[in-house]
Order: structure tokens, then C-alpha cells, then sequence
């Protein structure tokens, strides 16, 4: 089980950056995206009545959950500091209700901040699943950078430090075109 100060605050900056671009969305009245928290029990309070030890509750499932423009959206918010990406940074619970989420016709991603270029990539659902899978069937377990879409990394726009909308609307987009192409 983990604890409170172990894993838990990796990505705390991540955390902050994304809380900040949720919080001019909204103000911009671009979409209402909220910070799902992670279910603690403390087992330790100070004098001050902070918390100095903690136990995870459960497992979470994604980071964040809300809507863009009428569109459902659950996002995860990850990074690595290498050019590569761990597949097991996905955990299974994460992956399932993701999935699950997309077959409710909402949007999943993962926001993936590559810290040593200071880069962020918006990996599709359907990236997230193929790499997934892939790992799971005995293939690569981590995802190369220069397997990714440049299409899809996401930086600084109209004062907006991580614009991953336009990740939002690129995955609206070359869904639509699928479904045409189906038709």
C-alpha cells in the first residue's frame, strides 16, 4: 500500500500546470475540467492538524474528469524524464475505465509531459490502447518518443502554457473523419 509522501506527490508541477490551464479554461468558458482526488485515510496528524502519514484508500482512476464544449473528457496527467514512457505507468484500473469511457463516446487521454525537453504529448486513447496491448502481449513495455505524433504535442498558446485542447479538437477531428470514411 502507498503512502502518503512516497509516490503520491511525483508530478505535484504537473499537477499545478494542469490545475492552472483547467482554471483559464474555465474562466474562458472553454471547458469544465476538475482535479479528481485520491481517496486517503490518515493515520498520522501533527499538532498543526496536518497530515505527516497517510495510506491511498483505493486505487484512483484518472486524474481528471469534465467536459469540453459538451464533449465528456477523463484525462490522466503523466510524465517521465526520459525519452521513453513506461507502459506500466498505466495501471490496469486506469486503462479499463479509460476504455470504458470511450465506449461511452467520451474522450480519454493521457497528458504526457516528456520533463527533459519540457514537452507535452496528448496520447490518444486509441495510442494509449495500442501500446497497451502491445506491452501487455510480451512486446516493448515502454513507448519511444519518436513513435509519437508530432501532431499531437501540445505547448504554450493565447497565454495558455499546455494547450491541450487542440489535442481535443485533432482527436475530434480525425474521429469525425473515420466515421465519415466508415459510412
Amino acid at each position: 500500500m502507498a503512502t502518503w509522501g512516497s509516490r503520491g506527490l511525483r508530478g505535484s508541477q504537473l499537477e499545478e500546470t494542469v490545475n492552472s490551464v483547467n482554471e483559464k479554461y474555465r474562466d474562458l468558458k472553454l471547458a469544465l475540467i476538475q482535479k479528481i482526488p485520491t481517496p486517503i485515510t490518515p493515520v498520522d496528524i501533527d499538532d498543526n492538524r496536518h497530515i505527516t502519514l497517510a495510506y491511498f484508500e483505493k486505487r484512483s482512476t484518472v486524474d481528471y474528469i469534465g467536459v469540453v464544449q459538451g464533449y465528456p473528457v477523463c484525462f490522466d496527467a503523466k510524465e517521465c524524464s526520459q525519452d521513453t514512457f513506461a507502459m506500466s505507468n498505466v495501471h490496469e484500473h486506469q486503462y479499463l475505465f479509460m476504455r470504458d469511457f470511450e465506449q461511452q463516446e467520451g474522450i480519454a487521454f493521457i497528458l504526457l509531459n516528456f520533463t527533459k525537453r519540457n514537452q507535452y504529448y496528448y496520447m490518444r486513447f486509441s495510442e494509449i490502447d495500442k501500446f497497451y496491448q502491445r506491452a501487455k502481449n510480451g512486446g516493448p513495455k515502454s513507448v519511444k518518443y519518436t513513435e509519437l505524433d508530432p501532431a499531437y504535442f501540445m505547448g504554450p498558446k493565447s497565454g495558455i502554457l499546455v494547450h491541450y485542447l487542440d489535442g481535443v479538437l485533432l482527436d475530434l477531428n480525425e474521429r469525425n473523419a473515420e466515421a465519415e470514411n466508415d459510412i
